[in-house]
């Protein structure tokens, strides 16, 4: 009689734990949860459900990996602005008893989760713009005045904490693109082509992406994608495929992912994933368990996180992208 030690070349391991490390094919016993498991790639993509923020907000902002990902900012109904911060483990959330200096919503971050940047946003009484820039160590934001140059809430931005980008925003519909470099912000005379807010933006300083957001004219939500060079923006005739604002997105120029989002004239929220590969934007089959808008991610276009939003919510959701290995159980009788 064949054995699977026969045919494959070695015995099924016996694991209290999954491995970190395994191929396509593997084949597993976790004995802590007494099921048999498998490798395999993810042909679609898909988003898990993991476990809840702390503090329940809309408008926010993150930055990081899944792993260790980096929750700022954002507000409660009706309009208590925050400066709650929490951090992500890759498997729960621990709140930081210090919170950003300057409490507020519709803001923008990007970086690590030891290195991360704060900018723009809204205070109290709305709508009042911040120029506020902080950093945090993590542990503890500083902030670094003077801040930006054009203040404004619900903008793009992307980059580290040395090297960050902030573009478009408003009330004030702006395309206003400016470039931080660890001490101050310097405004590039050419903005966006198309000036919006509530837009989704990812990549580096020298390597920006931009898309979606309102433009300021019915239907308040465009498809335009654009990229930055360090210098200047691009606008691609091919965008996202779902016209949305108040939505997110991670990720590098030639591989994002954008999810999530307002859309008129429906008025709806909606949990739609599109991945970018650097030319045109491919709609995912696998959409958010939770839709909303105005929610934070974190991550990388194969290992995303999305967190928080509107209706208001703590959901937090793990998306894996196309490709990428996962674990199955293998369900026996």
């Amino acid at each position: 009689m064949a054995t699977y030690k026969g045919i494959q070349g070695f015995t099924i391991q016996n694991l209290s734990a999954d491995p970190s490390n395994f191929e396509e094919g593997q084949v597993w016993y976790n004995s802590t949860s007494n099921v048999w498991k498998v490798g395999e790639l993810t042909t679609a993509g898909a988003w898990a459900t993991g476990n809840n923020l702390n503090t329940a907000r809309k408008q926010l902002a993150g930055a990081g990996t899944q792993t260790e990902a980096l929750a700022f900012g954002g507000a409660n109904p009706p309009a208590v602005m925050l400066d709650s911060t929490e951090e992500y483990n890759g498997t729960s959330w621990t709140s930081n008893p210090t919170g950003l200096n300057t409490a507020r919503r519709g803001l923008e971050g990007c970086g690590i989760q030891t290195a991360a940047l704060a900018f723009g946003g809204e205070l109290n009484p709305q709508p009042t713009n911040s120029s506020s820039t902080e950093e945090y160590n993590g542990a503890t934001w500083t902030t670094i005045p003077p801040g930006l140059n054009t203040a404004r809430a619900n903008l793009g931005g992307c980059g580290t904490q040395t090297a960050g980008l902030a573009f478009g925003g408003g009330p004030s519909i702006t395309g206003a693109t400016e470039e931080y470099n660890g001490t101050s912000w310097a405004t590039n005379p050419t903005g966006l082509n198309t000036a919006r807010q509530f837009l989704g933006g990812t990549g580096t300083q020298t390597a920006g992406l931009a898309f979606g957001g309102n433009p300021g004219s019915p239907p308040f939500n465009t498809t335009a994608t654009e990229e930055y060079d360090g210098s200047t923006w691009t606008s691609n005739p091919t965008g996202l495929n779902t016209a949305r604002r108040f939505f997110t997105g991670t990720g590098i120029q030639t591989a994002a992912v954008a999810f999530g989002g307002y859309i008129d004239p429906s008025a709806t929220n909606t949990g739609a994933t599109e991945l970018y590969d650097g030319s045109t934007w491919t709609s995912s089959p696998a959409s958010m368990n939770t839709a909303r808008n105005g929610l934070g991610s974190a991550g990388t276009q194969s290992a995303a996180l999305g967190f928080g939003g509107e209706p208001v919510t703590a959901a937090t959701e793990e998306w894996t992208g196309p490709g990428a290995l996962v674990t199955k159980t293998i369900t026996v009788s």
